[in-house]
């Protein structure tokens, strides 16, 4: 996470005044990060970010509480008022899933062979 970057996700993260000293916030939040873009499990973060437990920890804890939500909120703002962020949604419902009972497949045995299909004219 580059100086800029930590300049404006620092000072919206929760502060915690009590218990033992904590692993730098800086450090967890680059864990996180890291875990989620190389998709690997918690135990195999690197430990240069702090143990595992600790970021797992760190990780519920701002996600029950709304930290993350309040960062995606500050930067839509930040971004919308540059005018860097475009509204306009389009939204494309050519593919649709349906379960595959729904396809349109035969309930009781095989289809009849083509040559015993009557003619269509």
């Amino acid at each position: 996470m580059s100086d800029a970057e930590w300049e404006f996700v620092g000072p919206l993260l929760p502060v915690s005044l009590r218990g033992r000293k904590r692993v730098d916030d800086r450090k967890v939040l680059n864990g996180i990060v890291w875990k989620f873009r190389t998709g690997t499990a918690w135990r195999d973060v690197p430990e240069r970010y702090g143990p595992w437990a600790t970021l797992h920890t760190r990780f519920r804890r701002w996600a029950l509480d709304g930290t993350f939500e309040r960062m995606l909120r500050v930067a839509q703002a930040h971004t919308d008022a540059a005018g860097d962020i475009e509204w306009l949604v389009s939204v494309d419902s050519t593919v649709v899933r349906a379960h595959q009972h729904a396809a349109g497949a035969r309930k009781g045995g095989p289809a009849v062979p083509a040559s015993d299909a009557p003619e269509v004219a």
